[in-house]
């Protein structure tokens, strides 16, 4: 449970219970609608709906009550601490319109419990899971023309949560907001939704590091990383794989986890990604994929520290079958080239098909679009998780 702390005196404090709730969602939509874009010339993130969902919290009042509006800009103090000091964070989720034409969150709780974690690490107040995934639901559903009727295209769902408290003073916020804005979107990379990328890996660019905050969703981790992304660009690679430590150690690609379909040094056919140690982002569809392959039994699949030499003496020994990244914006990307110490090392991807990229990909469209597929967890002995089977958004909350 979450509080947030009033100073009464020296030595005593108050601690109100400050949950907004979804009951109290008031709704007041845009009453001037804008055109539906076609879904197949969609650029990601660059179109708006016409609705948003809006929070405000401050320490002495708690929540406020959650609020459905017409898409407007914010009005912020300039010595706001988001603009100065980067506390915000921030989820991305999507809706899916199914071939049965009703619309779903894919493991919607996860993003919620992510968010979460995010906000306790940016100082940020904390909020209930659920009574936020309602009001997202109800938001998806007051917008829900504009989740695209392709099963190429999707609605994006961007919550966010900022300090507003005027102050230049570097310490916890006294004052929050918390908004969900929507967008419409198509493939995440201008290539298409499925053309392998090329990435830079120069060791003198660090993602994130241990004891900092590489493994929650906060928008200094994206914005510092903006920089290298362009010398990537600028060396005609799309994006930039991400080392860590003497030994370069392979930790993320771009905004998106990594995995390598290889045969490894024991000679096993595995399927490995890097560990959660600090510096990776908890992914849905990394969690997701890990999953599915454990489930199918037909490989190791591993968590475990791969290194640009372990890759670069598997390539030379025709071990490696495909590499490829995974994430909410791409869900799977294959990856053909990585340009490392001024040699480009091919990635046999898309000469392995790529089988294993391509079933995974197939896999998760087929649960987004069809929920064709009880998902098996460790905590639900039935092999069913919200957000796959069951988190509709015309119904109500399960």
């Amino acid at each position: 449970i979450c509080y947030s702390e009033t100073f009464i005196f020296k030595y005593s404090y108050i601690f109100v219970l400050c949950f907004f709730q979804a009951a109290d969602l008031i709704i007041n939509p845009a009453t001037t609608f804008k055109e539906k874009p076609d879904p197949s010339g969609l650029v990601f993130g660059t179109v708006f709906t016409d609705n948003m969902l809006t929070v405000e919290w401050s320490l002495t009042s708690g929540w406020e009550k959650p609020y459905i509006r017409p898409l407007e800009n914010l009005s912020l103090h300039p010595a706001s601490s988001s603009f100065h000091y980067a506390l915000e964070l921030f989820e991305g989720m999507k809706a899916y319109r199914g071939v049965d034409g009703k619309i779903r969150l894919f493991r919607p709780t996860l993003n919620m419990d992510r968010m979460v974690r995010s906000a306790a690490q940016a100082t940020l107040p904390c909020f209930d899971k659920e009574e936020l995934l309602e009001c997202i639901r109800k938001l998806v559903e007051v917008e829900k023309e504009w989740v695209p009727y392709s099963t190429s295209a999707s609605l994006y769902i961007r919550p966010t949560l900022i300090g507003t408290e005027p102050s230049l003073g570097i310490k916890k916020p006294t004052k929050a907001l918390l908004y969900v804005i929507l967008s419409p979107v198509g493939p995440y990379f201008a290539s298409g939704s499925f053309n392998p990328i090329s990435l830079w890996a120069d060791p003198k660019y660090v993602r994130a590091w241990k004891g900092g905050t590489g493994d929650c969703k906060l928008g200094g981790n994206y914005g510092s990383s903006v920089y290298a992304q362009q010398e990537a660009m600028e060396l005609g690679c799309q994006q930039v794989l991400w080392l860590y430590g003497e030994d370069h150690q392979i930790t993320e690609v771009g905004t998106m986890n990594l995995f390598l379909y290889w045969e490894n040094e024991d000679g096993e056919e595995e399927l490995a990604t890097p560990p959660l140690d600090g510096i990776i982002l908890p992914g849905v569809t990394r969690q997701s994929i890990l999953e599915l392959a454990r489930k199918w039994g037909e490989f190791k699949v591993s968590e475990r520290y791969i290194t640009m030499s372990d890759l670069t003496a598997a390539l030379e020994e025709n071990r490696v079958k495909e590499m490829f990244g995974a994430g909410t914006a791409c869900v799977v990307c294959p990856i053909s080239k990585i340009l490392y110490k001024g040699k480009n090392l091919h990635i046999p991807t898309m000469e392995n098909g790529p089988q294993l990229a391509t079933r995974f990909l197939n896999q998760l469209t087929d649960i987004q679009v069809r929920d064709s597929l009880l998902w098996y967890d460790n905590n639900n002995e039935k092999g069913e998780i919200e957000g796959m089977n069951g988190f509709s958004v015309t119904g109500s909350r399960n």
